[in-house]
């Protein structure tokens, strides 16, 4: 069954690779310095590279904004952004990708009556705004120095012209390695929380977890997409905005792929933060909308005289478009395939203030007096608590995070089952052992399973200022609630 519903998120793939194969290869096709067929063939390899190699830190973001617990809804979110992505490809727009998975991710939200992480949300929309600009400002100045250099470099032309091949091939190669590290969340992100793929290891070099598993699938599917369908996309970009030289494409490519780049680099994002330096979020940019970006930043560069302002407003027009449609699309298709089809489209996840999510909740410094009539109820969704929350207390983003994660109900009973199948490399002998030491015990909430394996063996217990070890922990973590469940 999770076979059949990835299909989906296949579909999606193959209509990001038709679409967004143009961000990193239109503008050295449409200015005819590489062929298609060579471009499609190099983006292919890359994207599944990056997707492999780098796609883990965009996906967490995407997946804070809603966890799809149901395979058939994953499989009807994944539909019904990639309808939307085929639509407007098919008319030639260079739509995002990631506004489409956006908005079926919240048509979800909205009939499963799950709480939208506002929080997710306006870093993702933030992105939107600010992936462009810096696209159209890096461009701008890029298009300038190398203008500069080769004013006074006096290059012959056919040496600049081998030149400028070459730099296009490897920018491409560069924006197609972060398309697929950046936007591969976009594919199959919302199945990584239901994938029931076990980490494998290729004779002791190098292993595969779940989710890189999924990445890998849906990097083919990219592929796939961009050689059979992106010819029109790229020729839309690189020539139907505004006329391109073959440096500026060049400029317009490199653009694109630093700010896919720094979008998406976990790296990148430790280093800046551990010398006090600003960062950008880890979210899934558009990278349709940083490559418009880079196209018009060089137009305006020359003075803004060619580009092409009505071609601008239709693509515009298209952006807006993308998230509406997916949201209408993906709400009346889970309505249908629930109540028509029988699917279930997801898991209720309950809500209560038990005793023990109460003192969590305290500990953290809200005041929980305020609550005592909330005690014992449950409620059936994230809407419904948050309903009853909101005219009691008045809570920030965080501490609403805090009370609705401290209060979901997750049942978890631990079974000898579970813990030999549990054959995750990441898991190590210490691990292992804490885990069989709760053997036998029920947990109503997942952080109290949490906790208890902290207190059982330290490599379960987070530490102050470790990002990456953390990140490993709660990926060991979910690993283990998948396992418990499947056994269940």
């Amino acid at each position: 069954m999770f076979a059949i519903f990835l299909t989906s998120g296949l579909f999606l793939g193959w209509s990001l690779g038709a679409n967004d194969a143009a961000n990193v290869f239109g503008t050295a096709v449409g200015t005819r310095m590489i062929s298609f067929r060579r471009a499609a063939i190099f983006s292919g390899i890359f994207v599944i590279l990056g997707a492999v190699v780098s796609g883990a830190g965009a996906a967490r973001t995407l997946g804070e904004l809603g966890a799809v617990n149901a395979i058939a809804g994953a499989f009807v979110v994944a539909l019904a952004a990639a309808v939307t992505v085929y639509w407007l490809t098919t008319l030639g727009y260079p739509v995002s990708t990631t506004q489409a998975i956006v908005g079926a991710i919240i048509g979800w939200d909205l009939f499963s009556g799950a709480l939208i992480d506002y929080g997710a949300l306006q870093k993702i929309v933030l992105s939107w705004v600010i992936s462009p600009i810096l696209a159209a400002i890096f461009s701008a100045l890029l298009y300038k120095l190398i203008a500069y250099f080769l004013q006074h470099a006096r290059i012959h032309m056919f040496r600049l012209d081998a030149l400028t091949r070459a730099g296009l091939l490897i920018a491409g190669i560069a924006g197609a390695y972060a398309l697929g590290a950046n936007n591969i969340s976009n594919v199959v992100g919302i199945f990584v929380p239901i994938s029931p793929f076990a980490d494998i290891s290729f004779m002791g070099w190098f292993k595969l977890n779940a989710a890189q598993q999924l990445f890998l699938l849906g990097g083919i599917a990219i592929a796939v997409g961009t050689f059979t369908y992106g010819k029109r996309v790229m020729l839309t970009v690189g020539a139907g905005i505004t006329e391109m030289s073959p440096v500026a494409a060049l400029v317009a490519v490199l653009a694109n792929a630093v700010v896919l780049f720094l979008f998406a680099s976990e790296s990148l994002q430790v280093f800046l933060l551990g010398h006090g330096l600003p960062a950008l979020p880890l979210v899934p940019v558009s990278s349709s909308q940083a490559i418009v970006g880079s196209v018009i930043g060089i137009g305006l560069v020359k003075g803004g005289r060619g580009i092409r302002w009505r071609m601008l407003g239709e693509i515009t027009g298209a952006w807006v478009a993308t998230p509406v449609v997916a949201i209408l699309i993906s709400f009346v298709s889970l309505f249908v395939l629930q109540n028509v089809f029988q699917q279930k489209t997801y898991i209720p996840v309950e809500y209560q203030l038990t005793a023990e999510a109460e003192q969590r909740i305290a500990a953290s410094g809200i005041q929980t007096d305020r609550l005592t009539d909330l005690r014992g109820k449950i409620y059936s969704t994230a809407s419904q608590f948050q309903k009853e929350l909101s005219p009691r207390v008045t809570l920030k983003p965080r501490e609403m995070n805090v009370v609705m994660s401290a209060t979901e109900i997750d049942p978890i009973a631990l079974t000898i089952q579970a813990v030999n199948r549990m054959n995750n490399p990441s898991i190590t002998a210490g691990q292992k052992r804490a885990v069989l030491g709760l053997v036998g015990k029920a947990f109503t909430h997942r952080w109290q399973l949490e906790v208890a394996l902290a207190e059982k063996s330290p490599e379960w217990k987070p530490t102050p200022g470790d990002k990456e070890q953390n990140e490993k922990i709660m990926l060991d973590l979910d690993y283990v609630c998948r396992l418990i469940r499947s056994t269940q």
